[in-house]
């Protein structure tokens, strides 16, 4: 009992000089965030809608006049197909075993003349079984008259940057004025190229044309229809603004088109991050070039249905920006061949709100922050910053994918937890320490467990617990469950039903009950 008196005796001492105003500053911090989080948000939505009031399409704002043979009887075939420039397709992969054949057969299946047409296969499997099942997918498709490479290296230096680097490097990419790049996963519609490659064409200005992702597994498990809500705003939101204002967003690394041409004059594939799609994009549009957005050009993905697959998908996606953010902040800054509006919308939008303090102030304010204030009620936050402005910004987030509106709630509350994880790799990058190039490539699964599984209900596999368990999790759980009970005991238990939503999350994510469980 004295001992236990005397710690509180202390901390009443510590608490007034130092915790309280650093926590107040903590509050005033996240406040600021909350605020240009909340600006960029109601931005975003204010020049989507004037978007599509004004109907400032990519079709009414660049020449994309279809492509059309030579119809003189007396042209041969070749002749004929002139109008149509090379093109090159590229598929990098990695131990594919579920998914080579859909994007292999997807790609070789594009509606653009044969001769005109070049499909790249990038094997950097280690499996040696995998990669003999794609260099036979790959002859298949050769002995129907399809222009097909299969092409490995003897490292994996630069991961997927340094494959497609690489592959740019053979002798007859020389000839294609086009490259469009696929990830193993995704599967393009026949149509894919005679819809992208006329903006290219007409409009020497432009360097990238990106299409939208469609996930087919979205309705597999609770955890693909929260990755769907977030990447439909992604696509629906964010890509179409920057496309519609500035003519520029980051590059997605798949289902785009390249003019070969721009990239060479950025400076080709980099390895320097894990996000070498962005990388490439910054210091094209830095050139000057113009990127296109086709919303409504979809191209079938698969999201990542196990949580660990998802979350070192994050890692990269938020290490790499962070990182790339770091490296390029003096160049945006010092370069001349692009606006000072521009730079400011790369510099502050796209990577300062969007890239960092958004999965900042995500974990720190709802994870930390409004806890703690629950312990020091010497500390308060304004019903504006932790009601008003966080519940416009969720709504505003819904609008990318209307039919999920019902599971807004769960959709907070999961990414609530996955920003301890984003804002960890974000400051990773901004540090460049521990695994900031870290690559661990995203595992799909296509009807792996469908097939392995015919004619029988699925039966949820027997796990060992160990396997499962995410210990920082359970940490965080254990944290905002005492906080409920503190503010339910001797607060005034305005936040206590947050706070145990949140820790029965944490809970849930922390012993592994999440996603698709893979049997081995």
């Amino acid at each position: 009992m004295a001992a236990a008196g005397q710690i509180a005796a202390m901390w009443e001492q510590v608490k007034a000089p130092v915790v309280v105003p650093l926590l107040r500053l903590s509050v005033a911090a996240c406040l600021a965030m909350s605020v240009m989080l909340f600006v960029e948000k109601v931005y975003l939505t204010a020049v989507l809608v004037a978007v599509h009031l004004f109907g400032r399409r990519p079709e009414r704002r660049y020449r994309c006049d279809p492509i059309v043979a030579g119809d003189d009887p007396e042209l041969g075939d070749a002749d004929a197909d002139a109008a149509f420039p090379m093109v090159l397709v590229q598929i990098p992969m990695y131990n594919e075993r579920e998914v080579y054949k859909l994007s292999i057969g997807a790609a070789c299946g594009l509606s653009w003349p044969s001769d005109r047409v070049i499909v790249q296969v990038l094997d950097d499997s280690t499996d040696p079984v995998i990669k003999e099942m794609v260099q036979v997918e790959c002859r298949r498709w050769e002995s129907k008259g399809v222009r097909i490479k299969y092409e490995i290296r003897d490292n994996r230096v630069g991961y997927k940057a340094g494959a497609l680097r690489e592959g740019m490097k053979h002798g007859y990419v020389r000839d294609c004025d086009f490259v469009a790049i696929f990830d193993a996963d995704f599967q393009p519609d026949p149509d894919f190229l005679a819809r992208t490659i006329p903006f290219l064409l007409h409009n020497p200005d432009v360097a990238l044309v990106q299409a939208r992702w469609k996930f087919v597994n979205a309705n597999e498990c609770l955890m693909t229809r929260m990755q769907e809500m977030s990447l439909d705003y992604h696509f629906k939101v964010e890509q179409e603004v920057g496309s519609s204002t500035h003519a520029f967003f980051g590059f997605n690394g798949t289902a785009g088109v390249w003019r070969i041409s721009a990239m060479n004059e950025a400076g080709g594939w980099k390895d320097r991050t894990t996000v070498e799609d962005m990388d490439l994009a910054v210091r094209a549009g830095l050139k000057g070039w113009k990127f296109v957005y086709l919303g409504d050009l979809m191209v079938k993905s698969e999201l990542p249905s196990t949580f660990k697959a998802f979350r070192y998908q994050q890692h990269r996606w938020s290490c790499g920006p962070a990182n790339l953010f770091r490296k390029m902040f003096v160049e945006i800054f010092r370069n001349k061949k692009v606006t000072l509006w521009k730079k400011i919308y790369l510099i502050y939008n796209f990577f300062l709100v969007r890239k960092i303090i958004g999965h900042i102030v995500t974990f720190v304010f709802y994870c930390l922050v409004v806890p703690a204030t629950v312990l020091i009620p010497e500390v308060e936050i304004p019903r504006w910053g932790y009601v008003y402005l966080p519940s416009i910004v969720t709504i505003l987030n819904s609008i990318g994918t209307p039919r999920s509106l019902h599971l807004l709630i769960f959709w907070v509350l999961f990414e609530n937890v996955m920003s301890l994880h984003r804002t960890k790799a974000t400051l990773i990058g901004l540090l460049e320490t521990g695994r900031v190039n870290e690559w661990v490539v995203t595992e799909k699964l296509g009807d792996a467990l469908k097939i392995k599984l015919p004619g029988k209900a699925f039966r949820r596999p027997r796990m060992r617990m160990g396997d499962r368990l995410n210990a920082l999790e359970l940490g965080f759980s254990a944290y905002l469950c005492f906080c409920g009970c503190y503010d339910i005991a001797f607060g005034k238990g305005y936040y206590s039903l947050f706070l145990f939503l949140q820790s029965i999350t944490f809970f849930i994510i922390g012993v592994g009950y999440v996603g698709t469980i893979v049997p081995h």
